[in-house]
């Protein structure tokens, strides 16, 4: 009965894990830049923020990543539909140069995808 109590609640965690990190709700807001676009985005608390950042199409994007999470996972961003990737190092900011985008969807992650945000290009 013992092992049974113990292994419903390895599921029950491992299930509440992987809903927390990559099933649940996104906090932070949709952030829209205009054609002058530059943009810092904060990597703390297991998030970016914003995680959702609205572009206007074939105008370049200078994004500068501010991370104040010691977690090894935030040490690097990854947007891997445009191969570019970036090591953050941490307290202080990176900035990163983005071409101009053609329209559509372009997700950013860590390296094991528990941070994750997207870009909206249009």
């Amino acid at each position: 009965m013992m092992h049974l109590l113990v292994n419903l609640t390895g599921l029950l965690l491992i299930g509440a894990t992987v809903w927390w990190f990559w099933l649940g709700p996104t906090k932070a807001a949709a952030v829209v830049l205009p054609s002058a676009s530059k943009l810092e985005i904060l990597v703390k608390d297991g998030v970016y923020q914003p995680d959702q950042i609205l572009l206007p199409a074939g105008q370049p994007t200078e994004l500068i990543f501010r991370r104040e999470d010691p977690n090894p996972c935030a040490e690097h961003v990854l947007f891997p539909d445009l191969e570019i990737s970036a090591q953050l190092a941490s307290d202080t900011s990176t900035r990163l140069q983005l071409p101009a985008l053609e329209a559509g969807e372009y997700p950013f992650h860590c390296q094991m995808q528990m941070y994750r945000g997207r870009l909206l290009v249009e």
